[in-house]
This record gives C-alpha cells, sequence and structure tokens, in this order.
C-alpha cells in the first residue's frame, strides 16, 4: 500500500495574531481539505497578547490544527513559555522546547532549535548558545546510520544561505542570520527548514547535501524562510507542504535531485560536520530534550527533562533510537498516544498497560522524556524506574505473583520495559532455565550477569541488546550482534514451559476493544493505588 503523505503547514512570525493566522488556517482547510499539522517559527507572541492568547489558553476557543511553536526569542515574551523542556501550552497549541528532536506517531521526524544566537554566558532565556547546538548535533550524528531530518525549525535565518542561490531580495544573509544554525544545518540535513524574524519571504533554490562525485548522493534541502502574519506587504507567512517521512521513502526516490539544485551553501561547514560524526562519546556531554505532553489534562504542567542531568559523558551518545525504523508510540508528544492506557504517573516515568497485552496485568514502564534504552537513562529517571520496579513486585506479590521484566533495545525507538507476571510458584531458576533454553534452541547466547552487576557497566549506550530481569534482581543478557526475533521474551514467557499461552505470543492478535481496554486500565489502577508512590 502506497505511503500517503503529510500536509503540514508552516507559518512565520504570529507576533499573538492569533485570530488572524487560525483565520487563515480555518479558509486554507476548508478549500484544500485538513493538514495534519501547523509549524509556527519565529516570534509566535507579541508584548500584547495577552488579550487574544487568554481565550485560548482558557480554552475559549481552540486551534483548529495541531499545532506546534518555538520559544522566546526575546526577553517581553519569555514568560509565556513556563517550562524550557516544553509542554501544551493550551489544547492544540504545543510548545516544543529549547532543543531536541520530535519524532510523531507517522515516522516523521523534526528538529527544533529555540530563540537566538548569544555569546552572553549564562545563557538567556530566550537565546541558544554554541553548546546548545553542539549538544543537539551530537544527540543525533550519533545516531547509527544517521542520513538527516525531516524538518529543521529554527527562528533566525542561517548565515550565508543564499550563496550559490537566488537573492533574498533586500535581506543581506552575510550580515544577518546565524553562523550556528548555519552549522546546525550542514550537519542535520533536513530535507526542509524553516526560519522567520527578517519580516520577509524566501524560498531558496533547493541544495544538494552531498559534494558531487566524490560522496554517495543525498537528498536536498529546502530552506524557507517566512514573513510576519498578517504583513501588509502581502508577503507570503504560510507554507503549505506535502511530505512522506523519509524512513518510509523508497531511497532512489529520496536521493533524486531537481534540475534546479544548487551546490551547498555551508560547503565549508561541512567539513567540520563530517570530523563531528566520528568524535569519540568523551566528547559528547548531553542530549538535546525530547518535549512530551502531561497525560493529566492541567494544560502546560511541567514534567521533568530527559536530557539535562545525566551522569556520565557516556550516557549521552543515544539518547536517539539507534535504528529509527518508525513511528515513536511511546513519546507522550504524540496525539495520538492511548493515553486511556496510563495508570500511573511519576515525575521521570510512567506505567501503562500493554497494547495487547500477554495478561490484562502486563505493563510497560516507560521513561516520560524520550529515551532510547536502560544505558542511557540519568541517575534520576533510573532512580524512579527503581521505585516502579519495587512497588509492582509488592503489587504482584501480594497477589500469588512475581514479575518478569525484560527489555529489547534492537529496531525500538522509545525504552519500554515489559513487565509481566507469572505465578509464585515459578522459581527464579525455572524462569532463567526457560530463557537459556529458548535462546539455544535458536541459537542466541543468553549469559547471565554476575551479582550486584549493572546491565551499564555490560553493555555501551547506542548498543543493540536484549536482556531479562526477574524480581529478584537477577539478570540474564545478550548482546545482539545480527537479527533477532522481536517477539522473544512474550513468546518464552507465553511458551508451554511457562503461562503456556502461546496463541498470545504476538501482541497484534491479543488487542481488545477500547472499552475493554478502558475497563482493564481502571481495575489496574484501583488495585495497584496502594502501592502506587506516585
Amino acid at each position: 500500500m502506497e505511503k500517503l503523505p503529510l500536509r503540514v503547514l508552516a507559518c512565520g512570525d504570529v507576533e499573538g495574531r492569533l485570530e488572524t493566522l487560525f483565520g487563515r488556517v480555518r479558509a486554507i482547510q476548508s478549500k484544500s481539505g485538513r493538514f495534519d499539522m501547523l509549524l509556527c517559527v519565529g516570534d509566535f507572541f507579541s508584548s500584547t497578547s495577552d488579550a487574544e492568547w487568554a481565550e485560548y489558553r482558557s480554552g475559549a476557543k481552540k486551534a483548529p490544527i495541531p499545532t506546534f511553536m518555538l520559544g522566546a526569542n526575546n526577553q517581553e515574551t519569555v514568560h509565556y513559555f513556563p517550562h524550557d523542556t516544553g509542554c501544551e501550552l493550551a489544547e492544540n497549541i504545543t510548545y516544543l522546547g529549547r532543543r531536541g528532536l520530535f519524532s510523531g506517531t507517522s515516522g516523521l521526524q523534526i528538529a527544533y532549535l529555540s530563540g537566538t544566537e548569544s555569546q552572553d554566558e549564562p545563557t538567556p532565556a530566550y537565546s541558544f548558545s554554541s553548546k546548545d547546538v553542539t549538544e543537539l548535533k551530537s544527540s543525533l550524528l550519533s545516531t547509527l546510520n544517521f542520513k538527516g531530518v525531516d524538518i529543521l525549525l529554527t527562528s533566525p535565518w542561517p548565515r550565508d544561505v543564499e550563496s550559490f542561490a537566488n537573492s533574498p531580495g533586500e535581506i543581506d544573509t552575510k550580515k544577518c542570520g546565524s553562523t550556528l544554525i548555519s552549522d546546525l544545518a550542514a550537519s542535520l540535513k533536513p530535507r526542509y527548514h524553516f526560519a522567520a524574524l527578517e519580516k520577509a519571504y524566501y524560498e531558496r533554490l533547493p541544495y544538494r547535501n552531498h559534494t558531487v562525485l566524490q560522496e554517495t548522493p543525498q537528498h536536498v534541502t529546502r530552506f524557507i524562510a517566512l514573513a510576519e502574519v498578517g504583513n501588509t506587504s502581502k508577503k507570503k507567512y504560510l507554507y503549505a507542504f506535502s511530505i512522506i517521512p523519509m524512513s518510509l521513502m523508497d531511497p532512489a526516490e529520496l536521493v533524486k535531485q531537481p534540475q534546479d539544485v544548487t551546490e551547498n551553501p555551508y560547503r565549508k561547514l561541512r567539513k567540520g560536520t563530517q570530523k563531528t560524526k566520528v568524535l569519540g562519546c568523551a566528547e559528547q556531554e548531553e542530549t538535546a530534550c525530547q518535549f512530551f505532553f502531561d497525560l493529566k489534562k492541567h494544560q502546560g504542567k511541567k514534567r521533568s527533562s530527559d536530557g539535562k542531568d545525566r551522569g556520565s559523558t557516556q550516557t549521552k551518545q543515544a539518547k536517539k533510537p539507534s535504528q529509527p525504523t518508525g513511528p515513536c508510540w511511546f513519546c507522550l508528544a504524540s496525539p495520538e498516544v492511548e493515553k486511556h492506557l496510563v495508570v500511573s504517573i511519576g515525575t521521570h516515568c510512567y506505567l501503562a498497560l500493554a497494547k495487547g497485552g500477554l495478561l490484562p496485568d502486563h505493563v510497560l514502564i516507560l521513561p516520560i522524556g524520550h529515551y532510547q534504552s536502560v544505558v542511557d537513562l540519568s541517575s534520576e529517571v533510573m532512580e524512579e524506574v527503581t521505585k516502579y520496579k519495587s512497588a509492582l513486585k509488592e503489587f504482584f506479590r501480594s497477589k500469588g505473583k512475581r514479575y518478569v521484566l525484560f527489555e529489547r533495545n534492537y529496531k525500538s525507538q522509545h525504552l519500554q520495559l515489559q513487565v509481566i507476571p507469572v505465578p509464585l510458584d515459578y522459581s527464579s531458576e525455572d524462569i532463567k532455565e526457560c530463557f537459556i533454553t529458548q535462546a539455544q534452541e535458536q541459537q542466541i547466547e543468553l549469559l547471565e550477569i554476575p551479582e550486584h552487576s549493572d546491565i551499564t557497566q555490560v553493555v555501551h549506550p547506542g548498543t543493540p541488546y536484549f536482556y531479562v530481569e526477574l524480581d529478584t534482581g537477577e539478570k540474564l543478557f545478550h548482546r545482539i550482534r545480527g537479527s533477532f526475533p522481536l517477539q522473544f521474551g512474550r513468546a518464552v514467557l507465553a511458551s508451554g514451559a511457562l503461562l503456556a499461552l502461546p496463541q498470545r505470543s504476538d501482541w497484534r492478535s491479543c488487542t481488545a476493544s477500547r472499552p475493554e481496554e478502558e475497563a482493564q486500565a481502571s481495575a489496574f489502577r484501583r488495585d495497584f493505588q496502594p502501592f502506587d508512590f506516585a
């Protein structure tokens, strides 16, 4: 089946003119059909935005389309953005955060950097520094087989973007814009890059991201700068386009070069980009933050950042999935996330019933922030994961059960700790023997981690692996070097040696109706409440 493209609108400086913007969006949708999202760059608010914004903030009015914005570019509007990690400010209106990458359920990858460039220390709340750009680049370039992102959102223009291309008119890109943004664009190779702030519309000719005859052909980048909403000069401030996520495209189709393609305007910077790709993890300090929604209905409520205080330099390398082959179903920013399955929300993690669970009380421990695996977690997130493990152990023991936990860091984007109860009659040795036996049958080397050792001591970030943990703390580990059966952990537990539910080894054959799922989640919340520290 052919993948339908996403229909996206991009907008320049809104400056608080919400009625003008959304009125125009409604008119476009009435004429051309529904769009999937609206991306806003530049100044979303102004110093006189309070009156119109209050109606949306209170819920009296609602944006007609999921709207995503960048943060403040000046001190006067900082107060509109309560948390630099991003949040939902009003229904259908979301602040992305200071920097990061948004992966929606469609697979579309949108990198973003809020604010304007600053050399000041400390960096103002409405600005970004060279460190911010370095950390954002490092978090993405460390991804295995990184090819680029679908969209890049920044407020400032990149410096020298007009090189080798059509003129932007009155705008002198050798004086305006940001060199750091140029560096970021050269590194991330977005298919579309949107910016604003200069009160001008400029659609640059597409430029190539490879050196002809020296490098394998890559996709092109289209840079579009947009004017301010409702400007009297009738300059274009809204841009409509369709896009199929890069991860879903045929490689040959992706790298097709249009006839008007130009040389890369950041040629000199690209040499530095290639060096960045091979930097060791010792030079990577911190990864970008992935924004998320608070599942509770309090608009704009903060949930803690996922990327600010990781303990070691080594854990910074693989925040993004090492194999981003599909949508991130567990990133809470996704408007399609099945929130009715969530049964507990902590500060850094949440608990949710598994979709198509092996059993009705099959649950997942997931970080609220966008982490790929256990070895990437910061100390505070890991501490809360441990609390959930302890709570679940007590909960299941009260029901005459014990849990088996497993994680597959392979062909996944967001950390999922699968927690499945089994009868207490099964000893640790019984469970371990079952896993090891079935692993051997499939030529999988499953090794027991020495007592008191931790998973982070045996594997580096970005390494594919599978591991099992019992509620006693005993662990089995397999380093994935080739292919790996995606349902292995579940299939072992469903086998005749344990739960004897082979027909439920694949979650897709176990999905329930929405009312059934809601009833199961309600029952679990009620029973788990005495044990829920959150």
